[in-house]
């Protein structure tokens, strides 16, 4: 009709938008290129619209991570930008300090169908990493592998030198590799990886399964400044007496906690395959020697707890048992009568085997077990020796004089230091550990029978400090901290499984403070020689004593032991020897010469 006009609509409800939305057309779209511009233009908000959430939902995640610090999620960030995650826990000491790690690296392989001109890229490789093996970097480029391995963990540098190369097929891959920082400090303690970090010694074995599967750092009971100063001391006096090698320790008797563990000669775990079999041997666990008069600890606990032997009993040293052919002999002879006080404080070999004939080899032998001394020490690492020792079937009397004095029977440093600090913790076995304890409760299950009574642990601590007092160890006292403490010196079996006249093992192993026994510390010197401060002696009493009063001097302030005043120190060592009666005491004289664990021919000096 003419004159009609279509009707306006009415206005859009829906809001401007700048970017997103645009009022609606009003007009039809005409043309092929309107329709194609408009298209575009929708396809574009849609896209922003994309980005814009996406970013939004990023920016929320990193503000998370932020915030929250999660390691798993930085965990599986550093994975997905294809850094290796460090897989293997650290292992540190007490303290938090570090005795290994894993590191990321790089590792470089090649593959075989990408490279163009093997030849020349063996030669570019060659000429940064020169260590390569040509034979074998030949073999790996002219394979068919999609990724052989050149080599494991390049240098930051080395890296960067290949890469900037450029060759076609040449890739890398994220690695880790276990670094060591204290070196040969902890190398027999902590132990070492492969090159695929797996555990192949040491804790780095023993605990494989928890250091890959629990990313939290496993804490041993090492404190790597005591284990330090142990080194140190024993390391000089390697040097001092010319000793093949040596052994050492520091535990908590409360606990168990193995403080320290040594063993020289020893090497290096960042380079482990450059150590000798020697270097590598543990002698404080796998090494077993015959302890000599420390094992009189043992006897006279024994004899004194069943009842067989009194303080006030008198041995007559001047007849000596015989074994076989032999007989008994004391290295500085009393000849004379002695109580048993006089007798483990001069360290007679012949007074112990006069009161082990009053229990008899079957009591002996029973006791042994019961303080561990006759199984395999349970320790947590592999590396542990089990003790050398006759059959119960073969324990007869000739094994029981010979054991009264520590021969006969061979155990590890760990093992008698576990069986000694049982006897002066009450009789409460004590279980040594190289893991770190959580809390203060005291090591072993203290529902568990006492090996002995309190009571002959007290004559024991007593007897031990008037050896360090009076008798064959006045070395290794120091001045504040009671040591207490028994030498050992033991002729040294041959290649011919006989005794060796000048060949020895000297140790000495103490207890400080006697009077409130914390800390047991044990040094082994294998076959010292004597040297002019020595007068020509290498017994424990000239070497492994004063070798532990450099060592308690040093760590007694470092585990917040204070020096006692002499008036204390009076005052506590009153206390400590009352058990022994005052006769007791007063009747054991100072200690000349030193004694020495052996057995010689009749008329032998």
């Amino acid at each position: 009709m003419k004159g009609w006009q279509r009707p306006e609509k009415p206005p859009s409800r829906q809001p401007v938008l700048p970017g997103l939305f645009s009022p609606p057309k009003t007009r039809r779209l005409a043309t092929p290129g309107e329709q194609a511009l408009e298209t575009a233009r929708v396809r574009l908000v849609f896209v922003a619209l994309v980005f814009t959430l996406a970013w939004v939902v990023l920016a929320g995640r990193l503000a998370y991570l932020t915030l929250s610090g999660s390691p798993s999620d930085f965990q599986n960030d550093r994975t997905a930008t294809g850094e290796a995650p460090a897989r293997r826990a650290d292992i540190t000491d007490r303290n938090g300090n570090i005795m290994a790690t894993s590191l990321p690296t790089v590792s470089v392989c090649a593959d075989d169908k990408s490279i163009i001109n093997p030849d020349e890229a063996a030669k570019e490789l060659l000429a940064i990493l020169p260590d390569l093996d040509p034979t074998r970097l030949n073999d790996a480029l002219h394979g068919d592998k999609y990724c052989a391995m050149i080599k494991r963990h390049l240098t930051p540098h080395q890296y960067y030198e290949v890469n900037k190369l450029g060759i076609a097929g040449i890739e890398f891959r994220p690695d880790e590799h276990r670094l060591y920082p204290a070196d040969n400090l902890s190398a027999h303690i902590v132990g070492y990886t492969d090159i695929d970090d797996n555990g192949i010694a040491g804790i780095e074995k023993s605990m494989d399964a928890r250091l890959e599967n629990d990313p939290d750092p496993l804490a041993l009971s090492i404190d790597l400044r005591v284990q330090g100063i142990v080194r140190h001391e024993l390391a000089q006096a390697m040097s001092d007496f010319n000793a093949q090698a040596a052994a050492g320790l520091v535990m908590d008797i409360h606990t168990g906690e193995l403080l320290s563990l040594v063993s020289l000669p020893d090497f290096d775990p960042n380079h482990a395959g450059d150590a000798t079999p020697d270097q590598r041997f543990n002698r404080a666990t796998q090494g077993v020697y015959e302890m000599g008069s420390t094992f009189k600890i043992f006897n006279t606990a024994l004899a004194l707890d069943s009842g067989f032997v009194h303080m006030g009993d008198m041995f007559d040293t001047r007849k000596p048992p015989e074994i076989g052919h032999h007989k008994i002999r004391d290295f500085e002879e009393e000849g004379r009568p002695m109580n048993v006080a006089e007798i483990f404080v001069h360290s007679s070999n012949i007074g112990s085997a006069l009161m082990a004939e009053r229990f008899g080899p079957e009591r002996q032998r029973a006791f042994f077990e019961r303080m561990g001394l006759t199984e395999k020490l349970s320790l947590e690492i592999p590396e542990v020796g089990a003790p050398l020792i006759p059959s119960a079937h073969d324990w007869n009397e000739t094994t029981m004089l010979a054991a009264a004095f520590g021969h006969g029977i061979a155990v590890n440093a760990v093992q008698l230091a576990g069986a000694v600090a049982t006897i002066v913790n009450n009789g409460i076995p004590v279980h040594p550990t190289l893991l770190k304890k959580t809390g203060d409760a005291d090591n072993g299950d203290q529902g568990t029978a006492a090996v002995i009574s309190p009571r002959t642990s007290a004559l024991i601590r007593a007897m031990m400090r008037l050896v360090v007092t009076r008798g064959t160890a006045k070395f290794a006292d120091v001045p504040g901290y009671m040591v207490a403490g028994k030498t050992g010196t033991a002729d040294k079996i041959g290649a011919n499984h006989h005794y060796e006249d000048n060949a020895r093992v000297s140790s000495f192993i103490g207890v400080f403070p006697v009077n409130a026994p914390r800390y047991l510390v044990f040094a082994l010197l294998d076959d010292p020689k004597g040297n002019a401060k020595t007068h020509g002696y290498a017994t424990a009493g000239w070497t492994a004593a004063p070798t532990i009063a450099r060592i308690v001097a040093q760590i007694g302030p470092l585990l917040d032991l204070p020096p006692l005043t002499k008036a204390d120190v009076a005052a506590a060592d009153e206390k400590l020897l009352q058990p022994l009666g005052n006769l007791t005491v007063d009747g054991v004289p100072v200690e000349e010469g030193d004694g020495y664990a052996s057995v010689k021919p009749d008329g032998a000096e």
